[in-house]
């Protein structure tokens, strides 16, 4: 069940914006990047105790009701796990939250962060690595009776989902602790989606790779020969420029499917209604403006040809277009969601912290997974001369 909070969250999206903006910028200094890192979960610890808080107070607690209504009700093993947290004033040392709470927070994250789910972000459970197989190679012919042709056994490889992890600090109050299991449940279930959402949106669009312990990105190149993690170039510039029957729309998008229809060694692929475009928010409304049509009754329609699909991210600059091919990115999270205390002094009175860590990465199939063009979209500006009426 998606989770439903009323209203926004301002001062934490405010404070993950600054983050994100320090993140980005090559010349922020550690200080700094811990200091907005500490503003950014202050904030969202805030505003989520006031707005649980306050909806905890404003609603019944009978589950039946809380259940017609879109809420929250737990299963008996959630129930059992978060009354003995309630009971026992936090969390116990090296706790992995129930399975169906996991499975929740996974929910919650490609529900609330569309961009995750086109990516085609996998959730592996406890397991940390898995088999992976390439389709071109996973086949052998020969006679009937014959022997078995062909090496299919190296078709298939092992990845490693543990190298890198993703971790969470859950500063939970003690009032939070009255409210009841529920409220428990659902103040950490949207921690965790908050929280992970900033820092798998960051690294599998923008990750530098293994060396600053980071996935990487769909906006970076690997060397075959080094492995060094570098900033794709531009392929090219898009103009989504007018036209009588839209054929610049048409055909710039066209050589963007035709680029991306071949993989670094130039082999075909299909890639129709596969292909997803994301662009900054601010980008959005351009590209949305350009391919928006009103039809003979009058509403108004917006649509790529090819079947492109458009999300947004802010992880993405200004000016920029990312396209990529769904299935060619390996994107997962496993290993459970496991709780410690916070072993350093909390300048925070009356409340608990915490770390939950969960293991996660993400990298392309190879350099053609993705493509970056630059946007170059204008709009005409005309004035008309008032009419001078006698």
């Amino acid at each position: 069940m998606t989770m439903k909070l009323k209203g926004t969250m301002e001062n934490f999206e405010t404070k993950k914006q600054a983050y994100m903006n320090v993140v980005k910028d090559e010349n922020s200094t550690p200080d700094q990047l811990e200091n907005a890192f500490s503003e950014m979960f202050t904030a969202l610890q805030t505003d989520l105790t006031e707005k649980i808080t306050a909806e905890a107070r404003n609603e019944v607690h009978d589950a039946q009701i809380l259940a017609a209504r879109g809420q929250n009700v737990l299963t008996s093993e959630e129930r059992k796990f978060f009354n003995a947290v309630v009971q026992e004033g936090g969390f116990k040392e090296d706790t992995i939250l129930p399975i169906t709470t996991q499975e929740r927070v996974f929910e919650d994250l490609v529900t609330a962060h569309p961009l995750l789910d086109e990516i085609g972000l996998q959730d592996l459970g406890a397991v940390t690595r898995f088999i992976y197989s390439d389709p071109t190679k996973a086949y052998a012919w020969g006679a009937l009776f014959g022997e078995i042709k062909g090496q299919i056994n190296a078709a298939f490889r092992e990845e490693q989902i543990g190298q890198l992890k993703l971790t969470a600090f859950a500063v939970i109050p003690k009032d939070m602790l009255e409210l009841g299991p529920e409220w428990v449940e659902r103040y950490v279930r949207t921690l965790l989606v908050e929280s992970y959402s900033v820092g798998l949106e960051y690294g599998l669009i923008n990750g530098r790779g293994p060396s600053q312990n980071e996935p990487i990105g769909l906006m970076k190149d690997v060397n075959s020969s080094t492995g060094a993690v570098t900033d794709k170039t531009s392929s090219g510039t898009l103009t989504f420029a007018p036209s009588q029957f839209g054929e610049v729309v048409a055909g710039e998008l066209h050589d963007v499917i035709k680029e991306l229809s071949t993989d670094a060694k130039d082999k075909a692929r299909k890639v129709l209604s596969k292909v997803v475009m994301v662009v900054n928010p601010i980008d959005a409304i351009s590209v949305q403006a350009r391919n928006t049509i009103q039809t003979a009754n009058g509403q108004w329609v917006t649509a790529l040809p090819y079947n492109i699909k458009v999300i947004e991210s802010e992880e993405i600059p200004e000016k920029k277009a990312l396209f990529f091919v769904k299935g060619t990115y390996l994107a997962a999270v496993a290993g459970g969601y496991k709780t410690n205390k916070f072993d350093q002094t909390l300048a925070i009175e009356d409340a608990m912290l915490y770390t939950i860590k969960q293991f996660a990465n993400g990298k392309p199939k190879d350099n053609k997974t993705a493509l970056v063009y630059d946007l170059d979209i204008k709009f005409s500006t005309s004035t008309t001369e008032p009419i001078e009426t006698p």
